[in-house]
């Protein structure tokens, strides 16, 4: 028996290819959407792929008499078994569901995984393009090459856009092996997509934004670097507290070595209509929280923290170790995702045994590489919280979105 595959735009047309080629006494085994092949290309229009089967001349007769008869030993199911793996269907698929029913459910699925990565469409076709305009490329002439061939390639662009986005090398790295070592060779690329996709939002982890638990107000400390935009950051988050979540909030400042940053503060704190207080001392800090006992969030704005700068350190840790105990607190670190990611480790180390904290990152509107959010994050184990994207308030801010973020690493836009 000759059992093949043939595939069109639609059905008849498949259909048309095999009698052209084996005649007209076909027997159609499967019907079944498909992508087309080449690296992502189940993000362009399936097409239909007919299985079908046709006697050779030597099995018409092979027991005598004028009738067909197969051996007792020879089951139906074996029969469609075999059929149903020619046509890459799983056991008994053939038998189980009717033809509209596969092609619906192939198209559910497909169409699924399309709308969850929708955004990377555009980076993807313009690979795929420049690819095939590549006359360096050989063309696989068995298909179990060509797939091996193609999984290759699907690492290597992986690889290669992830380094484009300024991953470190060593997570780049860290990903492709976990990825080779989990998927097949022949592993459909919507599959391993999605796998990639899903592995790299469990290493970000969910959010980790400011929340309200207990009774005592909370007090938020904010760390980092001078010129991060620290003080504006303040300001977007205390107006979403106070304007969209009707929560009572109280501004300080510990930033007494820049009088234009308490001054920026200030003003943000009138505009709001929410209480505002420069502190000097842990003392002052303490009658602070006293002061403001019955509010939901005390945002304290820390001065700027240089990794150079000792002293500094030894100021901003006693202020937050100074609280009574039982006050929740917690201590967000602002980072601008335009450092370089070797200053920023730098400026993370001298973090390390202060305090635990969460990260926020601002000016993603000024870069277009966002690896170093995911490089921070396998490199400190800190949750990131909030990312900013301008200067107006208290608008260009939002909880971090792991789901984003992986799709504009792969390559995607939003």
């Amino acid at each position: 028996m000759i059992i093949k595959k043939f595939t069109a735009k639609t059905e008849d047309e498949a259909v048309a290819q095999a009698k052209a080629e084996l005649g007209e006494n076909i027997v159609i085994m499967n019907v079944k959407p498909t992508v087309q092949k080449g690296l992502f290309g189940f993000l362009k229009k399936a097409q239909t792929e007919v299985t079908v089967a046709k006697e050779e001349e030597s099995e018409k007769y092979p027991y005598g008499g004028g009738q067909k008869k197969a051996p007792e030993d020879v089951s139906l199911r074996e029969t469609f078994r075999q059929v149903a793996q020619a046509a890459g269907a799983d056991d008994g698929d053939i038998l189980r569901q009717p033809r509209p029913a596969r092609r619906e459910r192939a198209e559910q699925e497909r169409d699924l995984l399309v709308e969850k990565l929708d955004s990377l469409q555009s980076m993807i076709e313009k690979k795929l393009q420049t690819e095939e305009e590549d006359p360096a490329k050989e063309q696989e002439t068995e298909e179990a090459e060509e797939e091996d061939s193609e999984m290759v390639r699907f690492m290597k662009l992986l690889y290669n856009t992830m380094l484009d986005n300024e991953v470190d090398e060593k997570y780049a790295n860290q990903i492709v092996d976990e990825i080779e070592k989990s998927v097949k060779p022949n592993l459909p690329f919507d599959h391993a997509l999605a796998d990639v996709y899903q592995r790299m939002i469990l290493k970000f982890g969910k959010a980790a934004p400011i929340d309200k638990n207990g009774g005592t107000p909370r007090v938020i400390f904010f760390v980092g670097p001078t010129g991060v935009g620290k003080t504006t950051t303040i300001a977007k988050i205390a107006s979403s507290f106070w304007i969209d979540q009707k929560r009572k909030v109280a501004l300080l400042t510990a930033d007494t070595y820049r009088i234009a940053a308490a001054e920026q503060l200030r003003t943000y704190a009138n505009i709001l209509e929410v209480p505002f207080r420069v502190i000097y001392s842990v003392d002052e800090l303490q009658t602070g929280v006293r002061d403001f006992k019955d509010y939901d969030f005390i945002l304290v704005d820390m001065a700027g923290h240089s990794p150079h700068n000792p002293s500094l350190r030894e100021d901003m840790e006693a202020f937050i170790h100074g609280l009574d105990e039982g006050i929740e607190k917690e201590v967000h670190l602002v980072l601008s995702a335009t450092t370089k990611y070797k200053d920023l480790l730098n400026i993370v180390d001298s973090y390390k045994g202060m305090e635990s904290y969460k990260i926020i990152f601002t000016k993603l509107d000024e870069t277009a590489s966002l690896g170093n959010l995911l490089n921070l994050k396998l490199y400190t184990g800190a949750g990131l919280s909030y990312i900013t994207c301008g200067q107006n308030v208290p608008d260009d801010i939002e909880v971090f979105n792991p789901q984003k973020t992986v799709k504009q690493l792969l390559g995607g836009t939003n």
